[in-house]
């Protein structure tokens, strides 16, 4: 796979997830938020929905199982911030 279509794509699903969880960051935040929440989905949402992540092809149900494991990464950051 093409590094620069994956970086792309991560940032696009990074973006989408922050504007869901009204977040605001800078692109490199949503690039890491996006390849964080494709290992989390990877590794919890994998087993239970049958379907990859990003890491595995780019395609609709891929990038939606991205995209929600990019949101609970934000949201675990958030339980965080508001806690210290």
């Amino acid at each position: 796979m093409n590094i620069l279509i994956y970086l792309v794509v991560a940032a696009v699903i990074g973006w989408v997830a922050s504007e869901i969880m009204h977040d605001r960051a800078s692109l490199l935040i949503y690039i890491v938020v996006a390849v964080i929440g494709a290992f989390l989905a990877g590794y919890f949402l994998t087993p239970i929905l049958h379907v990859g992540t990003i890491n595995d092809a780019i395609n609709v149900s891929t990038m939606l199982v991205t995209l929600l494991g990019a949101v609970i990464v934000i949201a675990i950051v958030h339980l965080f911030r508001r806690r210290i």
